[in-house]
């Protein structure tokens, strides 16, 4: 897809008044209800379907088929984000009212982050074609790694700070207590950072971690950086939302991480082909339609899956409770 300078300039201009209106809507603190989130997932998830038409009106199926596989895929590999941030906010004692700030600027330090990444990954992958064998294999190693540690049950995780959040806490006096929405705070004549700053480090720099994976993954639906760059922001910038219409629901996708590890292990042996393929190999070609028809199947059962799982699990649990309160 030939991008002109125009267009990625008209791109990012659209993108920033997106994430200056949604500052501005959540400007306030307060507790964001179920209505509230649900509304506003509704209206990101409908501004990326209006993107992806335009792609496929003006750009043809090619493009906007692999931006919604993309978007599709971006958008549950980000669910997966929602567990560490939950740990992050109990870690840091964030209060719910100001927990929207911190989601709202941390995503958008992800953000930044990620267009890093994707210029990153786009120069080396056009430059070195075999990288696609390096990618497919580590996207193949992050589902088998996701399956042992879904098999693991560990249970109730704690959230492990990075060596940036250790070395800002370390070298870096900080308040013991929040100060409003407020970044900086001035006590006894020094400038301290509040807890605020350093939560908001930690859902973005956190979030580098699960592009090393989301990344690789998406390069395999695409090589084509507009369609990797606004499947990526589209993904995030709903991610708020969603945080807190189904924080609740995140213990009952208890098969979440199985889903994940086949939609990864599926684009990591698609890269290895086309790799392949590319050195006059003759393999078969995974094309987007079956790609984005796979990734929403599997994305389906493990909801249905997981949601029947939880359903048999609690019903366990609350038999249990009841011949244990009859025993007494």
């Amino acid at each position: 897809m030939d991008v002109s300078l125009t267009l990625w300039v008209a791109t990012i201009l659209g993108l920033m008044a997106l994430i200056a209106a949604d500052f501005v809507i959540g400007r306030k603190p307060h507790d964001v209800s179920m209505k509230e989130a649900g509304i506003w997932t509704v209206v990101w998830i409908a501004l990326a379907c209006l993107f992806g038409a335009g792609l496929l009106v003006f750009a043809g199926g090619g493009p906007g088929g692999e931006f919604f596989a993309g978007f599709i895929t971006e958008k549950s590999l980000s669910v997966d984000n929602l567990f560490v941030f939950v740990l992050i906010m109990a870690k840091f004692a964030v209060p719910t009212v100001y927990q929207q700030r911190v989601l709202l600027v941390g995503v958008l330090i992800a953000l930044v982050l990620r267009a890093v990444f994707i210029a990153a990954g786009a120069a080396i992958v056009t430059t070195f074609s075999w990288v696609f064998f390096i990618f497919g294999a580590f996207l193949v190693y992050t589902a088998w790694k996701l399956v042992q540690e879904a098999r693991a049950d560990k249970g109730d995780e704690e959230f492990e700070e990075n060596r940036l959040l250790k070395a800002v806490e370390k070298r870096v006096p900080a308040t013991d207590r929040y100060h409003g929405t407020k970044l900086v705070v001035r006590e006894h004549g020094k400038r301290l950072i509040t807890p605020m700053l350093i939560v908001m480090l930690a859902i973005g720099t956190t979030d580098v971690l699960f592009a090393l994976d989301s990344i690789p993954a998406i390069f395999g639906l695409t090589k084509d950086p507009y369609i990797v760059f606004t499947a990526n922001a589209f993904a995030l910038m709903g991610l708020r939302q969603l945080y807190f219409l189904i924080g609740g629901l995140l213990k009952r996708l208890v098969h979440l991480s199985y889903g994940l590890s086949v939609i990864l292990g599926f684009i990591g042996v698609k890269l290895v082909l086309e790799a392949l393929h590319g050195t006059g190999v003759h393999v078969p070609h995974i094309g987007i339609p079956f790609s984005l028809g796979f990734i929403v199947l599997v994305l389906a059962v493990t909801t249905v899956t997981s949601l029947r799982a939880s359903k048999k699990q609690a019903e366990v649990e609350e038999k249990a409770e009841e011949r244990e309160n009859a025993a007494r």
